[in-house]
């Protein structure tokens, strides 16, 4: 599905009408979505995307071209954690891990908290599946004592929120990055009720942001949405309405 600028949403923008707003496309049956933003939202490399691939065969082919014209941030090779396994930046800024393991979910979003961040994803891992509904936190690694200088810290943690998998970890390194607006994760709310519930959990000690966007107390971001929105978006004036809000009020479209 692609939505574009009309004259309306243009005219709140200040994009020419007619230019791509967003994009929702698929890759290997997860949903992602694709969103012009323009130059003040900058890619980090604090959220990346494990892939994970069957064969040497695969993770090369996947390899050589996420990688060209990119920057590899960890070389493609063996470690004591996989046979194979490479960290690459693609020439669009997104960060992608593929691994040699096999795994139901082909692909999953990685959180590195870094910073004054480090030694805090298992708090945050904790919050979001608690607020989420069907989520669990499935396995959680430490680092052992002299491994990582932040008490607490976490080396791996694998988790799902709303049955979808993600992968946490900690990094007390010098990292000169964070997270960003860049990528954000999108939650479709049934109603009102569950908006509420989720925006007021996941804002508080963070930063509330225009359109249903706000950005937690760790610095990821996240978009609180009706699951209806696109629907929504349909009532007269609903665009310009919509850019005055930060909770979305269903109501109020």
């Amino acid at each position: 599905f692609v939505s574009r600028y009309d004259e309306e949403s243009a005219k709140v923008s200040k994009m020419p009408a007619g230019t791509v707003l967003t994009i929702d496309f698929t890759l290997e049956g997860q949903q992602f979505g694709a969103l012009n933003g323009g130059p003040i939202f900058k890619f980090s490399p604090a959220v990346s995307f494990f892939v994970y691939c069957k064969s040497v065969e695969e993770l090369d082919r996947l390899w050589k071209k996420l990688s060209k014209d990119g920057k590899v941030l960890m070389e493609l090779s063996k470690y004591p954690f996989s046979e194979r396994y490479g960290w690459c930046q693609d020439r669009f800024g997104i960060s992608w891990q593929l691994i040699l393991m096999d795994s139901q979910q082909k692909i999953a979003p990685c959180l590195l908290y870094v910073g004054s961040q480090a030694g805090r994803a298992k708090e945050a891992v904790d919050l979001y599946t608690s607020v989420i509904k069907n989520s669990k936190t499935n396995m959680a690694v430490p680092y052992e004592p002299g491994e990582d200088k932040v008490k607490g810290s976490h080396k791996h943690i694998s988790f799902s929120l709303a049955g979808q998998k993600f992968v946490a970890m900690d990094s007390s390194m010098d990292h000169k990055f964070a997270f960003t607006h860049a990528i954000s994760f999108l939650i479709n709310c049934q109603d009102q009720t569950e908006v509420d519930k989720i925006w007021n959990t996941l804002s508080k000690g963070g930063s509330p942001e225009p359109c249903g966007w706000l950005r937690d107390k760790y610095g990821v971001s996240w978009q609180v949405v009706p699951e209806n929105t696109y629907e929504l978006l349909k009532r007269p004036n609903a665009f310009a309405n919509m850019m005055k809000m930060k909770k979305l009020v269903i109501a109020d479209f």
